[in-house]
């Protein structure tokens, strides 16, 4: 027995009709589904560039405690953006996808685009134009970043 698309389309209709809730495996229309990763790569989009103002203050804090708090709301907003694309992709997006239009919002020019594509694949060697600041999130992480780091644990500021 098949069920026809008509009646998928209908059971999801009752569905939205009844305030019930629409898991990313179920039937859904494609348009939906589409408009779905949309809006909430979207909101990735703007919780990872909206890290970046505050990330360039981390350098100019007046204290470490000051530097602290600003790794821990760089690093906050950071963990959001990961959550939602993490989301899109339960709904069928490809990550490397979300990071081309990421990067595309990001650097228009194609030649630094480029070089940051190599640089989030782990490629190695001067792979930016000289001067160029790399965000921590696209810094890939090492062994010698210490098992904290590793985690995604900034210390805390009496560690510091």
């Amino acid at each position: 027995m098949t069920i026809s698309d008509l009646d998928l389309q209908a059971h999801f209709d009752a569905t939205i009709g009844r305030d019930r809730r629409i898991e990313p495996r179920d039937w859904m229309p494609e348009a939906y589904r589409a408009t779905m990763i949309r809006q909430i790569a979207q909101h990735a989009h703007s919780e990872i560039i909206g890290m970046q103002p505050e990330g360039n203050w981390i350098t100019r804090a007046p204290s470490l405690r000051r530097k602290a708090i600003l790794l821990a709301k760089v690093q906050d907003e950071a963990g959001h953006g990961m959550y939602l694309y993490s989301a899109a992709e339960t709904l069928g997006a490809d990550r490397s996808d979300l990071t081309e239009v990421l990067l595309d919002l990001q650097l228009p020019d194609a030649h630094v685009r480029r070089c940051r594509r190599h640089r989030l694949a782990g490629g190695r060697g001067r792979d930016l134009q000289p001067g160029a600041a790399v965000p921590f999130l696209v810094r890939p992480v090492r062994a010698r970043d210490g098992p904290d780091l590793q985690r995604g644990v900034v210390p805390s500021a009496a560690g510091l």
